[in-house]
């Protein structure tokens, strides 16, 4: 799908679809105006019919209206005028693409200050308006034999706007929305592998073409490499598998070599059985989903890459399968980790953090500005939450802030949750310096917290993504979230907020 953004006139826009906006009771946005005018208020008696829903998001298609070049004309409610938000927002443009999905049009013209939220700007409407569509355009079919006929594909969208030129922030924002999209889809497939497919080596080849294709340092570390940096806690995790782990870094300089990089940690267990903790069967498959932290990272990078964004970014993802077997670690076991604190193995289904401790403690010889982790970690989290935050932890309150705003912006939002050293008292262990599990009480605060003792000399924060990364039953997949939250925040360290 190709975009584009250019000054146009709604009565001139030669396209397949012009989509044009209104309120409840008819009040016509902006360029639908001009549109009406040219159609000699065609648009406002058909409105004054009726048949266009009230409800934000409810759709008219109108074929050959007199007066436009526009082979259909779809209007799309934005709800009550002083009831619009970013959520009315959202539903507008989830009833336009699906919209577009039916009608099965190849190219689309539509005007994005006619969808903009007070006070966000027409960058800002630009961006979640080509992020909205991917989203609702994105398949994964790849391992389908037998696949439906696809409709017509949406092969270009302009993104047009009326009475005034194109400015820089809207073709920089643009170019952003089409770079995250194309991270987030990254994200998404990955996560959408199986686990057959998806293995360690599989991230570590993906992570290698983003090397060659974007001109990323990409180093791999093997088993023997792990061993000899003393990566106890990540190779417990490893020990019942077959698959090989990988520690991968990313590195991409797009700014000057003086300024000090955000890490990038993601959680990569490429499937989780909960190894000798074995988790109960129902629902097990979505444990493929257990790598979508690493996925996020593959993402943010490929996304800020591609746009060639002014930051410096080291990725790490430490990735391995936790699987039963002879080998495996056992409740009880006793690991030291990189850091050389030990840690009593009391779940091994809590196999998460103990992958990260080791990427952590590796992430502080990038002498970094910040370091932020990415992962599914705790069903606690998802208890918490739900499927609409996900979880924010953070030792530094102007890095929890930052995360938050830029989470606000790309609508891929965060509740921060305690970090409160009260917590730490359910990781005592009689037998080694910390146990890796806390108990039932505050789940993914004590899993923070865990991860906090590997990281009190750094700036950091923790992502707890377990109930965003994917959906489930019918519409089970990936979601790709937080690339878009990770791209806006590095982005705001860079430039300032449009």
């Amino acid at each position: 799908m190709q975009f584009s953004i250019r000054a146009l006139a709604p009565g001139q826009a030669k396209t397949g679809c012009l989509v044009l906006a209104a309120h409840a009771g008819g009040a016509l946005a902006p360029a639908a105006r001009l549109a009406d005018r040219a159609a000699q208020g065609a648009l406002r008696r058909v409105l004054a019919q009726g048949d266009l829903a009230a409800k934000a998001g409810s759709t008219l298609l109108l074929q050959r209206v007199a007066g436009l070049a526009a082979e259909r004309v779809l209007l799309v409610s934005l709800g009550e005028r002083g009831e619009y938000d970013v959520g009315a927002f959202r539903e507008a443009l989830r009833g336009v693409a699906g919209a577009l999905k039916g009608i099965g049009a190849r190219q689309v013209t539509l005007y994005p200050a006619e969808f903009a939220v007070g006070g966000r700007g027409l960058p800002w409407a630009v961006r979640n308006a080509v992020l909205g569509v991917r989203d609702a355009f994105y398949r994964f079919e790849q391992l389908k034999t037998q696949k439906k006929p696809p409709a017509p594909a949406l092969e270009a969208l302009t993104l047009a706007i009326a009475g005034a030129p194109v400015t820089l922030q809207a073709q920089a924002a643009l170019k952003e929305a089409v770079a995250t999209a194309d991270g987030t889809d990254l994200a998404r497939t990955l996560g959408n592998l199986p686990a057959n497919l998806c293995t360690p080596s599989y991230l570590a080849d993906e992570a290698k073409k983003l090397g060659r294709q974007f001109r990323l340092e990409v180093r791999v570390l093997e088993r023997r490499d792990m061993e000899r940096l003393g990566m106890g806690a990540l190779l417990s995790v490893t020990a019942g598998s077959r698959q090989p782990p990988k520690l991968i870094v990313l590195r991409y300089a797009g700014a000057a070599k003086s300024r000090k990089p955000l890490v990038l940690v993601g959680k990569g267990i490429t499937f989780d059985t909960g190894g000798i903790s074995l988790k109960p069967a129902g629902e097990m498959d979505e444990m493929k989903f257990d790598m979508s932290g690493a996925a996020s990272v593959l993402g943010a990078l490929r996304a800020l890459a591609g746009m060639r964004a002014p930051v410096n970014v080291t990725g790490i993802i430490p990735a391995c399968e936790n699987m039963p077997g002879g080998a495996a670690t056992r409740p009880g076991d006793i690991v030291t980790t990189l850091s050389g604190q030990t840690v009593e193995i009391l779940n091994t289904d809590a196999e998460g953090r103990l992958i990260l401790c080791d990427a952590l403690a590796y992430a502080a010889r990038f002498d970094p500005d910040a370091v932020v982790d990415i992962a599914t970690l705790t069903g606690a989290c998802v208890i918490a939450l739900g499927h609409v935050a996900s979880g924010l932890f953070a030792n530094d309150q102007r890095l929890a802030d930052a995360l938050r705003a830029a989470g606000e912006d790309a609508w891929d939002r965060v509740w921060q949750m305690p970090l409160w050293e009260d917590y730490q008292e359910q990781l005592r262990s009689n037998f080694a310096d910390m146990a890796n599990i806390g108990g039932r009480p505050a789940g993914s605060v004590t899993a923070a917290c865990f991860l906090a003792r590997f990281t009190r000399k750094l700036r950091w924060a923790h992502l707890d993504v377990a109930g965003t990364a994917w959906r489930s039953g019918r519409d089970k997949g990936s979601t790709g979230r937080p690339v878009p939250l990770l791209v806006r925040f590095a982005l705001h360290r860079a430039r300032p907020r449009t």
